[in-house]
């Protein structure tokens, strides 16, 4: 990118206009990232105007494309890079000297150009301070409305079709403007200029139900249904432990944790410890759900069992309105600052597992049951999207889940690539496709357990093309030869590469830290298959190109009933006993059922697998902390609230070749107290992965080592593993911008099929 207006640093591509004196000139400015919708135009034109500058500019369909002219012409992109839009996310300007215009009398801002599109829409933003200020002033005209936005803030990617991002290619397509707005639309200097979504009461969209009668049904003990950015939002009462009961009753959602939303900072510090790192993510404009430290205060009932909960801040206007009348609609913006003793479950409307409700009427039909209030409004929601989950780890937000907020924004490449789409895996799904030097990944997905999550799916592939204005010459997937989207990867009629699991998580995170070069990969995660056909889960691996090679794992353990041991610890409990020849106690502990599956063990007619999840499953049920799950990877959740004073348990690993055996670990874990095992499991099992990776470092003569897959959301782990390996000099890459679970898969199977093509 540019960074003055020497020739050499900013990649001017020659000399000001012959004549012209010193300095002055004129210059053709392209801008590529995103730069459409944020107010981008407008900023060009007023700093053009404190410049003194005169010229155009435009969006096109490669981003956006200015002129500038006068004196202080040189200055122009320095500035421009130093003093971007709050939402604005330059990813290269490039300039070059051109023929002044003479007699050009002003500085202006043409309309939109066609052509082929190479640039981002960008996600949605959560509203400013300043729509705050006049949605809460009486004298406003927008006083009270919960759908005012400008161009630093509002919905962009859940209501934009394709791009440009001009109002016909939005959902506001269909809302003329009011002579007020046309106004400000129209005006250089509004911050309303060119906003797309801008709208008033007198124009605008509408809600179905008074923010009053909404805050009352609330307060009543009420579950309501409300139509967010990217879909429903289930609400009620976070403080009402009968309320959560009826609402797991009524969802079927027997334990997985509820996130919360407070107003601000102040009030989660009552029931959260908040670090400066979990603040600034809370309060960024991107809005995402926070895994926090829990304190005591709230129901057990949000995360059962967990010493973690999810917390997000306000995000659209009609989320702050809720608080604003339940603070009794002071005048002002003061009362943002009060602490707020409303506090509310903010959890997704998806029943029995299938995607987000977006559609008015699909939410009237489909949410019945489960909420006792159906809050809609007018404006369509384009593009389902659910709230982005992060955590702290390491002193950095890393994601759980990639969706609002940050969706579409691309992920910088080594180099620019051939264009490719990848469809990810069964879990966790998202789309991912390759566009010049950078990887979009689509919002998350979910599990493809069903057709209309697999519909969804392809929704959103297609969707991502079409606003890329992508053709992809190959579609990668996972290589479980039943992957769910296989009818989907028929239907584009694409040439098709099959990406191994693991080598796909491994490189997801070398991609995302841009590193070429030959690199060692530890994949920690539930399950995958793996090249042989058996299921992995603990891989060492070293990554060259779009090659790898599998260089350890785990030691294996029996896998009893297949995918079934990941829904009941307790056999992986089990398996572990029989592998340490101790089957005569699996009766014992896990009781008289557990005979038919001790006997099937002691026979060795069980499959093996390599799962790191599946060891913290054994670990969980030895410890007596979970027999059966609820949801996906609960026995580790809970087995890391437990952990809180980390430390390895001498001989608890060993290895053997490349292969890892914590079968000492696992054996010393029955009859000890469930911390102190957690304790011993999470700081055992960190030791042996770093002594396993510097073992393989030294053979290979490598020193990075990339970090992925599931187990790799587990702070206590992580950072256990981070701090071991940079202290033995390695370097140790953790992803930041995209999940180290299946959410990111997509992005490692794009890489390695780009790379495929040269």
């Amino acid at each position: 990118m540019c960074s003055s207006s020497d020739t050499r640093a900013s990649g001017l591509k020659g000399p000001p206009t012959v004549g012209a004196a010193r300095g002055t000139g004129r210059q053709r400015v392209r801008v590529r990232g995103i730069v459409q919708g944020v107010g981008f135009r407008p900023h060009v034109w007023r700093l053009a105007k404190v410049l003194a500058l005169s010229g155009w500019v435009r969006n096109d369909a490669e981003g956006v494309l200015l002129e500038v002219q006068g004196e202080r012409a040189g200055e122009f992109v320095a500035r421009l890079e130093a003093e971007p839009p709050p939402l604005a996310r330059i990813s290269g300007i490039e300039a070059e000297w051109v023929t002044s215009v003479a007699g050009e009398p002003e500085f202006l801002i043409l309309g939109s150009a066609g052509g082929v599109v190479t640039t981002s829409a960008a996600p949605d933003a959560c509203v400013c301070p300043a729509c705050l200020a006049e949605m809460c002033d009486p004298a406003d005209r927008r006083w009270g409305y919960p759908f005012l936005n400008c161009t630093e803030c509002g919905p962009r990617f859940t209501i934009i079709s394709r791009l440009p991002y001009d109002r016909p290619n939005t959902a506001m397509a269909v809302f003329p403007m009011c002579k007020a707005c046309r106004a400000e639309y129209e005006n250089p200097a509004d911050r309303r200029f060119h906003a797309q979504p801008v709208a008033c009461p007198e124009c605008g969209p509408r809600l179905s139900h008074p923010v009053a009668e909404v805050v009352a049904a609330l307060r009543a003990g009420r579950i309501v249904a409300l139509k967010a950015l990217g879909g429903f939002q289930l609400l009620c009462d976070a403080t009402d432990a009968d309320v959560l009961a009826r609402l797991r009753e009524r969802k079927g959602r027997e334990a997985k944790p509820f996130a919360v939303m407070a107003l601000n900072a102040r009030s989660v510090r009552r029931f959260a410890k908040i670090g400066p790192a979990e603040q600034a993510s809370l309060e960024s404009p991107e809005r995402p759900i926070v895994l926090l430290t829990r304190k005591s205060g709230l129901p057990e009932e949000l995360a059962p069992e967990l010493d973690t909960l999810g917390v997000m801040l306000p995000v659209a206007p009609l989320h702050f309105l809720l608080f604003h009348e339940a603070a009794g609609r002071p005048s002002g913006t003061d009362w943002l600052g009060w602490e707020s003793g409303l506090l509310l479950v903010a959890t997704s409307a998806n029943p029995g597992g299938e995607p987000l409700v977006i559609d008015d009427a699909e939410a009237t039909a489909r949410l019945a049951d489960i909420a006792d209030l159906v809050v809609t409004h007018d404006r369509l929601i384009v593009t389902r999207c659910d709230d982005s989950v992060v955590r702290v780890i390491g002193g950095e937000p890393r994601f759980l889940r990639r969706a609002r907020g940050y969706t579409p924004r691309a992920i910088a490449l080594a180099r620019s690539v051939p264009p490719v789409l990848a469809l990810g895996g069964t879990l966790k799904a998202t789309a991912c496709a390759t566009r010049g030097a950078e990887a979009v990944l689509s919002q998350h997905v979910g599990t493809l357990e069903n057709a209309p999550t697999l519909r969804f799916l392809d929704e959103a592939a297609r969707h991502l093309l079409h606003l890329l204005d992508l053709k992809p010459v190959l579609v990668a997937h996972d290589m479980h030869p039943e992957v769910p989207a296989r009818r989907l990867i028929e239907r584009l009629g694409l040439p098709a590469l099959a990406v191994q699991h693991h080598h796909a998580h491994a490189a997801a995170v070398l991609a995302e830290h841009r590193v070429t070069a030959p690199a060692l990969a530890v994949v920690l995660d539930g399950f995958g298959h793996g090249s042989d056909g058996a299921a992995w889960g603990g891989e060492l691996l070293r990554l060259d190109g779009s090659e790898f090679r599998r260089l350890g794992h785990l030691s294996p353990l029996p896998l009893p009933g297949g995918d079934m041991a990941a829904r009941q610890p307790w056999r992986m409990g089990a398996a572990a006993l029989s592998a340490l020849g101790r089957g005569g106690e699996i009766a014992l502990r896990f009781g008289e059922q557990a005979m038919p599956l001790a006997r099937l063990l002691a026979a060795g007619r069980v499959p093996r697998t390599t799962s790191c999840g599946r060891l913290f499953d054994a670990a969980a049920a030895l410890l007596g902390v979970i027999r059966t799950s609820g949801y996906e990877g609960e026995g580790a959740m809970r087995l890391e609230a437990l952990a809180h004073a980390p430390r390895a348990l001498p001989g608890g690993w060993r290895l053997d070749g490349p292969v890892l055996d914590l079968l000492p670990l696992l054996g010393a874990l029955p009859g000890r107290p469930a911390a102190e095992g957690a304790d011993l499991f999470h700081g055992t099992l960190a030791e042996g992965i770093v002594g396993w990776a510097l073992a393989a470092a030294e053979r290979e003569n490598l020193d990075t080592v990339a970090l992925g897959g599931g187990c790799f959301i587990n702070r206590v782990l992580a950072e256990g593993v981070e701090t071991g390996l940079r202290a033995a000099g390695l370097r140790p890459l953790l992803p930041l911008e995209a999940p180290p679970g299946d959410g990111g898969l997509s992005l490692g199977q794009a890489w390695i099929a780009a790379l495929t093509l040269g």
